[in-house]
């Protein structure tokens, strides 16, 4: 038996998060704890990559606040995410779209994916 089989399954998380890819816009609903109150936070950007597997995958989303570019990694299996949802799927050709930060205005947009 590998060891490393046995550390996986002791520390495996089942959450249930629609699949989504580079490109899409998400939403991301973290709670934040503040003192003894805890709250959701929603956190609406771009993702610009997952990296990782199993219970180490990893995501990172960007948005715009204001003009200024904000990024946020977040654990797949974190206890911290109530719930992703999928605002749009994008038409990317690439796992992790980096040049995005580059580009401003009309330039940054992605296309939408039609079904």
């Amino acid at each position: 038996m590998n060891l490393m089989n046995v550390v996986d399954k002791e520390f495996a998380v089942k959450n249930e998060y629609p699949k989504f890819v580079a490109g899409d816009t998400v939403t991301v609903h973290y709670k934040i704890k503040e003192g003894n109150k805890e709250r959701i936070q929603q956190f609406r950007g771009v993702v610009i990559q997952r990296s990782g597997e199993k219970h180490t995958e990893t995501f990172t989303v960007r948005k715009m606040s204001g003009n200024i570019g904000v990024e946020r990694i977040f654990p797949i299996a974190s206890p911290f995410i109530d719930k992703i949802e999928i605002n749009k799927h994008g038409k990317v050709r690439r796992a992790r779209i980096f040049y995005i930060r580059d580009l401003t205005g009309k330039k940054a947009r992605i296309r939408e994916k039609k079904f």
